[in-house]
């Protein structure tokens, strides 16, 4: 089955840590928990079936992952219907690593869709700005509970 990549979200940040880091960032759920959500069910490993949940919104969603290139590539599905995210890292001189985020494979039009992808390019900016200042500067900003103070549950 082909995916549609005509409607992408594209989100991008150098981050000033060796790419081994930044990757084991995304792949281990007690380090990404400090920038985004509040607990993984366990590490990102191919063809695995994870949950992500947002204790402060009441929110998880189950994520497959599809393909890991160490510290090259993660490639899931979430959500529902499930689209697919690309995370991607490639080396910046020495000791940084340029991130890339793509999401794709929705299944909206017009109006919806725009709103999808304008919720998720902001979603994963503020993913990878939280991801600096933790890796660069060791600071939890609180960026994913307080994007929707109104929402938060906790």
């Amino acid at each position: 089955m082909t995916t549609n990549r005509s409607n992408c979200v594209e989100a991008q940040m150098l981050i000033r840590k060796p790419v081994a880091t930044v990757f084991q960032a995304f792949i281990d759920p007690e380090i990404t928990r400090n920038f985004w959500f509040t607990k993984g069910s366990g590490s990102l490993e191919p063809g695995k079936s994870v949950t992500w949940e947002w204790e402060m919104y009441g929110f998880s969603t189950d994520v497959f992952v599809k393909e890991i290139k160490a510290d090259k590539l993660i490639s899931i599905t979430w959500n529902s219907p499930p689209t697919t995210v690309d995370f991607e890292f490639t080396p910046h001189g020495g000791h940084a690593t340029y991130v890339v985020i793509r999401n794709y494979g929705f299944d909206k039009e017009g109006d919806e869709l725009l709103r999808v992808i304008m919720d998720s390019t902001g979603g994963f900016t503020t993913v990878l700005d939280g991801l600096k200042a933790y890796l660069e500067h060791g600071i939890q900003l609180n960026l994913i509970a307080d994007k929707f103070p109104d929402r938060n549950i906790k």
